[in-house]
């Protein structure tokens, strides 16, 4: 691994993910400049998940690769914050284990943070791969924007951006909440925002999900407990008091026409789905 490196810590959320990790891992290899160190963190897994990472171990670095075990199932909050926790560099990065990243993402992503050293965590755009192989081409010319707190609140999912776009300071006092389960990642992102810790998106596609945005397996399958994790998401900023009451009764309202939005486009799916089978 004769490449550049980059003082990023990556932290991977490992469970029931035998099938997916390397994937992951090898996209972190596969970097034009390489993290520091990975942190492959095993959230109690009952499958074949903590055998698959160690043979990841010993394929690459033993010093590249930290693999931590919990004992109890806790969910992705406290896989990710035990990772963040013995993360050793002074940037943190987050890939989920079934997921990939662009290899020019680090290289991109945080040489634009060397040159803006006032900025406390970038994101970018994704793209869905649903199947075949990703398209590695980037534009020749790209813009970088601020993200906008109250504009993040009410157009997240266009404006939105997925975890694993994350590099942010590993001394930002903030943790993704331990008792949730869904919409998480949301709470956390909007605390951060809506704090005025300065936040920019690059409008480059530097990571692949290989998953739809909703309605596929993983925590985005069930529509109604991921809706229930949004809501509770704007009451617990309410009662933080980032944002006032009547502020998050609209939001509530409109997450709900979202929910119902995706309930309809799921449903869709699933009848087209149905139809290319029975044809």
């Amino acid at each position: 691994m004769n490449k550049p490196t980059a003082p990023i810590s990556v932290v991977i959320p490992c469970f029931r993910c035998a099938q997916t990790i390397q994937r992951s891992v090898d996209s972190v290899a596969a970097q034009t400049h390489l993290p520091k160190e990975v942190m492959l963190v095993d959230d109690a897994s009952d499958d074949d998940t903590l055998n698959v990472i160690m043979k990841l171990q010993n394929r690459y670095d033993k010093n590249w690769i930290r693999v931590v075990k919990l004992e109890h199932n806790g969910g992705p909050s406290v896989a990710r914050n035990t990772g963040w926790e013995v993360a050793t560099q002074p940037f943190i990065a987050f890939l989920d284990a079934d997921d990939a990243w662009h290899p020019r993402k680090l290289e991109i992503q945080f040489g634009w943070m060397l040159a803006h050293p006032h900025v406390a965590m970038t994101v970018h755009n994704c793209t869905v791969v649903l199947s075949g192989m990703p398209d590695l081409t980037l534009p020749d010319t790209w813009r970088a924007t601020p993200v906008i707190p109250y504009r993040f609140l009410l157009f997240s999912g266009r404006d939105g951006f997925s975890t694993p776009s994350i590099i942010m300071r590993r001394n930002l006092p903030y943790r993704f909440e331990p008792m949730k389960r869904h919409s998480e990642d949301y709470l956390f992102k909007l605390q951060i925002v809506l704090d005025g810790n300065e936040t920019w998106r690059l409008e480059l596609p530097l990571v692949f999900l290989y998953k739809a945005r909703y309605g596929e397996r993983g925590q985005t399958a069930d529509l109604w407990k991921m809706e229930k994790g949004n809501l509770d998401t704007y009451w617990r900023l309410q009662a933080e008091r980032r944002i006032s009451w009547v502020l998050t009764i609209v939001l509530c309202a409109f997450s709900l026409l979202k929910y119902l939005r995706r309930v309809i486009v799921v449903y869709r799916r699933k009848c087209k789905r149905n139809a290319y089978k029975v044809v």
